[in-house]
């Protein structure tokens, strides 16, 4: 959402200040340079696995550009070794010139129009006596006893947290960190490790990695349920990519490759897993709070 779940995984580094004129114009040598996390699945990992690597590679098919990587893990410092570091063999050049997702509000960079929105959502095994559980709030419906039971595996500081605060199963929670100073972790052992083991009944992580682990898991009985958009918690959020303020015909070109792509996009992120919200149904609600 590293993840987080998305907000944190990107909102967390230094500022990022204007840039310094360049000796060359970002683009101008046809190469697409994307900042990426090496490993971040199902976002990004330096073998080229995760969703955003693969739209990486149809921007730069597009663009008719050769694609290259800076590599560094999301959490503190990500902007400053990446998308504001100078090239040490290119001068007048910067190691990556473009992040393929960070959240709409971002402000470490400028950004484009959203191309996709997700939501967090959770995910439970089936033949766990909760197979009736279509939508989040049918967990509500449980017997008391069925209910007290569930231990909820749940990112600290997330929109599922306020969730089980507000009803009231939050001591049931089973804690996990969103950032890990192990370079091996990953968000998605919540659901490949943890849920499959047995350790937690329910575990609640941002979209993306949620559908991916849960598809992916060594066992086909996982069942993945979105949290759909409300009025009191904020479960949807739109995605955007960045690049380096100051840039303004870098950000219009990749704006508008990303515009022509769309539907390749939405392909990509769909065959990942990822929930999709439809953006009319999420400026309701907005509309509604």
């Amino acid at each position: 959402m590293k993840h987080s779940l998305i907000a944190a995984a990107f909102l967390l580094g230094t500022g990022l200040a204007a840039p310094a004129l360049q000796a060359q114009e970002t683009g101008d040598d046809k190469v697409l340079r994307v900042c990426a996390d090496p490993n971040n699945l199902p976002l990004s990992n330096d073998k080229g696995e995760g969703f955003e690597n693969k739209i990486a590679e149809l921007l730069a098919k597009d663009m008719g550009y050769a694609l290259e990587y800076t590599y560094f893990p999301h959490r503190m410092g990500f902007i400053r070794m990446t998308l504001k570091a100078k090239h040490e063999k290119l001068p007048g050049r910067y190691k990556c010139d473009l992040i393929i997702g960070v959240p709409v509000g971002f402000d470490m960079g400028a950004t484009i129009k959203p191309y996709f929105r997700s939501t967090y959502a959770m995910v439970y095994k089936k033949g766990t006596g909760l197979d009736d559980v279509k939508v989040p709030d049918d967990l509500l419906k449980l017997s008391p006893e069925k209910l007290k039971s569930l231990k909820f595996g749940v990112f600290s500081q997330t929109p599922p947290v306020d969730w089980l605060l507000r009803n009231k199963l939050f001591d049931q929670a089973i804690s996990y960190q969103r950032q890990s100073g192990d370079p091996g972790a990953y968000p998605g052992e919540i659901v490949e490790k943890d849920l499959v083991a047995g350790k937690v009944d329910v575990a609640m992580a941002w979209g993306p990695i949620a559908g991916y682990f849960s598809r992916n898991a060594k066992t086909d009985d996982l069942v993945t349920i979105g949290f759909p958009p409300e009025n009191t918690i904020k479960f949807d959020y739109a995605i955007t990519m960045a690049v380096r303020y100051g840039e303004k015909d870098w950000k219009n070109k990749i704006e508008e490759t990303v515009q022509r792509n769309l539907p390749g996009i939405q392909a990509i992120l769909t065959s990942y897993g990822v929930p999709l919200i439809d953006e009319a149904q999420a400026s309701q609600t907005a509309a509604d709070r």
